[in-house]
């Protein structure tokens, strides 16, 4: 009888999570970068992550992995941020529709991931694509789908604070490690969109407080992402503490009356 709860052999002993994001694998995604407040970005910035431009960025994806897996849903919310002289974005939000999405990138890289829906839905050339969670739509594109665009491949860096709370209730039982995960991105059949990005007020996920300003770029497209990460530093708890709320929820606002 074989007990699956048991331990593994060590060539049973695989990390999916990595394997996954190792694996070049296209999505369905709606990307927008727009300018913002670059004092608002400061603000969001745990040490000693320091602001660079003025932009954020949002995407709305749907992920097929080939394996027999439900096509789900994946999004990204975050700013344009530098570590030292490493140019990077940091990320706010990161809604997943599945379990599984959701625990391995929180688990091995430090992911912001929360459970959330996310969709994209086309008809014809009309397109809308959104993040809710707790009951809150949280963003929406809506538009149109304009004249094919040539998206060249680029890298990027993202920027992740990986922790572990105390379960003492007080702060961290660990240094927490400041995570670069660099990554690789290609893409396919990309088209402008003419839409317009709205985000939503929540209580729990405030994004809207990231100002929406000019548009740099609205476009849907095929991508493929493959990535690898890395413990670059520890960095003190008194730095990180002030800025835990963004990962973790804090259900009492939703009892708060006005």
């Amino acid at each position: 009888m074989t007990i699956r709860y048991g331990a593994r052999a060590p060539e049973q002993q695989r990390n999916r999570e990595v394997e996954a994001t190792s694996a070049r694998i296209w999505s369905t995604a709606v990307t927008v970068v727009w300018e913002t407040d670059l004092d608002v970005i400061k603000a969001v910035l745990p040490p000693p992550l320091e602001p660079s431009e003025a932009t954020a960025r949002i995407r709305f994806a749907t992920v097929d992995m080939g394996t027999g897996i439900p096509v789900f849903g994946a999004g990204w919310f975050g700013v344009r941020a530098r570590h030292g002289r490493v140019e990077g974005e940091y990320a706010l939000f990161m809604p997943m529709t599945t379990e599984q999405a959701t625990v391995g990138g929180r688990e091995t890289y430090g992911e912001p991931k929360k459970i959330g829906a996310v969709s994209i839905a086309v008809d014809g050339n009309n397109l809308t694509a959104r993040f809710e969670r707790m009951g809150f739509t949280l963003a929406e594109v809506t538009g149109t789908l304009g004249a094919e665009i040539d998206i060249p491949p680029r890298d990027k860096v993202d920027f992740y604070f990986k922790c572990s709370p105390s379960p003492d209730g007080k702060g961290f039982d660990t240094e927490p490690a400041l995570v670069h995960v660099r990554r690789h991105e290609e893409a396919r059949e990309g088209l402008a969109i003419d839409g317009r990005l709205t985000l939503g007020d929540s209580p729990i996920d405030p994004i809207a407080d990231i100002p929406v300003g000019r548009i740099v770029s609205m476009q849907y497209a095929q991508v493929a992402t493959t990535q690898e990460g890395e413990v670059v530093e520890r960095v003190p708890a008194d730095w990180l503490l002030p800025f835990a709320h963004q990962r973790y929820d804090d259900l009492s606002v939703l009892g708060k009356k006005s």
